[in-house]
């Protein structure tokens, strides 16, 4: 018989396996979430009942975010999920249970919700700072942002396929929402969320402070010493850069880097820039990138009206084809595209060069790694809000954002050591860890869950767990 197609000689599939796991990965997630903290805690502060046929509403939480990580994009997939994981955590809740729990989310409970995240999250950064390795400081330029906790704000835009409570056409003559987001960069941490209308400005103030009010609440108050924070264009407002200054106190440095819109007056001090103000710049190892230059713009326009101390630093480029029809008759007259950061850095504390222009034309172009951030969580839940319900869709996002903060801390936690998966993305974490299946067996009145012992990351699996188990429990 041929070797090609007698592979499945003597094979019989049968539906009748017991106590298997498919996705025994969930075990890391859900000890991680004990571990921290987060499931105690959740508890503590969302409706409880001693009813038999009550669910504690702290496991449909935990569990729906969990189940997000493994891929669930609606409520129906997470059910079936958690239905496979019965013989570990018990009964599964139904899609209605968990469609009321997450209606039931109203302001108070987002607000005693995001305080509990604030709790687990310092006792999160507890243990990263005692790493071998200590706290993930960014590196820029080939320099380390050592006390620097970086936050990235940015929009995006979710569409949806049906029509949904503050569903609307976006900027991008899309149909659906149009969330608002902070990131903290040196941890990849989804710090807050404001879910919005599709037809929700990408500039507004009052949107762009919530968001930034929210996230910085959700750093521990031993690490707001040194704040920056990084938008795009949307960023460049009076009001926005205005409470950024405002934000600044004896106590606390807050600096910024914006995009910036040139206008007119930009481009005649453009014009004004001797040849000898460029520089080259430089890549984010700290190397030079040729054909790309930087220089400072501050002073030669006048821009009242704007914070004191606020400079601009102008880049320049050979534009590319796909650049050549949105070129300015300026930027056509002179062969480059350029484009400006507005920035209140004169000197980073600890960081030499900080004030350098090169150096402040690429710190704000790592900010682009927010565009990782924004995939990443779309691919954990925000590709699509599930529910025509906008506090439904509202509790959904939590659920991701919570789903987004579990996957973050099992790879900062227990496999920062491991480089194939410290910054492993969803699928990757998929692939590798979480659908990985096993099985449930009982010995000497104990559980065993057992994996392949052949599979290239066992023993990445078996260190990750073990290494959850030593975590100090919260009390």
């Amino acid at each position: 018989m041929s070797e090609r197609t007698g592979w499945d000689r003597r094979l019989s599939v049968v539906a009748d396996g017991k106590r298997l796991i498919g996705h025994s990965g969930t075990v890391l997630l859900r000890r991680c979430a004990d571990r921290t903290g987060l499931t105690g805690a959740l508890a503590r502060v969302l409706p409880s009942s001693t009813v038999a046929s009550w669910r504690d509403r702290a496991g449909v939480l935990v569990h729906l975010a969990i189940a997000i990580v493994l891929g669930a994009a609606n409520l129906s997939e997470a059910e079936q999920l958690q239905l496979h994981h019965g013989p570990l955590f018990g009964p599964a809740a139904s899609d209605s249970t968990a469609r009321r729990t997450l209606g039931a989310l109203d302001e108070p409970a987002l607000a005693k919700i995001a305080k509990v995240r604030a709790r687990v999250r310092r006792q999160v950064w507890s243990l990263l700072h005692l790493r071998p390795g200590g706290f993930p400081w960014l590196m820029v330029a080939g320099k380390r942002l050592t006390g620097w906790i970086v936050i990235d704000i940015d929009a995006t835009v979710i569409t949806a396929a049906s029509k949904k409570a503050g569903a609307a056409v976006t900027f991008k003559k899309t149909f659906g929402f149009h969330p608002l987001a902070a990131w903290c960069a040196n941890t990849t941490e989804s710090l807050a969320m404001v879910l919005r209308p599709g037809n929700a400005g990408a500039n507004t103030v009052a949107d762009h402070i919530a968001v930034l009010t929210d996230a910085l609440t959700q750093i521990p108050g031993s690490s707001t010493a040194k704040i920056l924070v990084r938008v795009d264009g949307a960023g460049a407002t009076h009001g926005l850069l205005e409470h950024l200054e405002a934000l600044n106190t004896t106590r606390r440095t807050v600096r910024y880097t914006v995009g910036w819109k040139i206008t007119d007056d930009d481009e005649r001090a453009i014009a004004q820039l001797p040849e000898a103000a460029w520089e080259t710049s430089v890549h984010q190892d700290g190397s030079l990138q040729e054909g790309y230059f930087v220089a400072e713009l501050t002073g030669l326009n006048t821009r009242e009206g704007w914070p004191e101390g606020m400079r601009l630093i102008v880049r320049r480029v050979k534009p590319t084809r796909r650049h050549l029809k949105k070129l300015t008759a300026f930027e056509k007259k002179t062969g480059w595209r350029y484009c400006i950061t507005a920035t209140n850095i004169r000197h980073m504390w600890g960081i030499a060069g900080s004030g350098q222009a090169q150096f402040l034309d690429v710190l704000h172009r790592s900010h682009a790694s927010v565009e990782d951030r924004v995939r990443t969580n779309k691919a954990m839940g925000l590709g699509n809000l599930p529910s025509a319900s906008w506090e439904v869709n509202r509790g959904w996002m939590l659920a991701a954002n919570l789903a987004a903060d579990l996957d973050a801390w099992v790879r900062l936690l227990t496999l920062h050591d491991i480089d194939d998966l410290a910054d492993a993305e969803p699928d990757t974490m998929r692939f590798r860890l979480y659908h990985l299946p096993a099985r449930l067996s009982t010995h000497a009145r104990r559980r065993y869950l057992r994996i392949e012992t052949t599979w290239p990351w066992a023993q990445a699996f078996t260190t990750c767990w073990q290494r959850l188990t030593a975590l100090p429990a919260v009390t």
